[in-house]
């Protein structure tokens, strides 16, 4: 069973920034695509970005698309969401997942994830 932590959420200011990591407790997600999605307060969870288990297949949600970047490192188990000028509608909870079975597309749908951290809170103050 794949465990993922998710750290580096608080709270910044309008136009600041954050990175996010996630830490997989086994080896085998250097097979796995991972994603980054968020939830805000009465809101579904909603896609923000992608990464293949190569790494050289990324892609994001237009409403990110251009702040953030998504990126990991195999040889640490660890996936990243650097996220750059940063609105108040980037609050959500963040959540880091792991797809075992779509290891060289990448995957913009959460029902394709088989394993979930347990989400980090962004809040971005104006």
């Amino acid at each position: 069973q794949v465990q993922l932590v998710e750290s580096g959420g608080g709270l910044v200011q309008a136009g600041g920034s954050l990175r996010l990591s996630c830490a997989a407790s086994e080896r085998a997600v250097i097979f796995y695509s991972m994603g980054w999605f968020r939830q805000a307060p009465g809101k579904e969870r909603e896609f923000v970005a992608t990464i293949n288990s190569n790494g050289d297949v990324i892609y994001y949600a237009d409403s990110v698309k251009g702040r953030f970047t998504i990126s990991r490192d195999n040889a640490k188990n660890t996936v990243y969401l650097q996220m750059n000028n940063l609105k108040p509608e980037d609050t959500a909870v963040y959540y880091c997942a792991a797809d075992r079975d779509n290891r060289y597309s990448g995957s913009s749908v959460d029902y394709t994830y088989n394993y979930w951290g347990q989400g980090t809170q962004v809040t971005g103050s104006s």
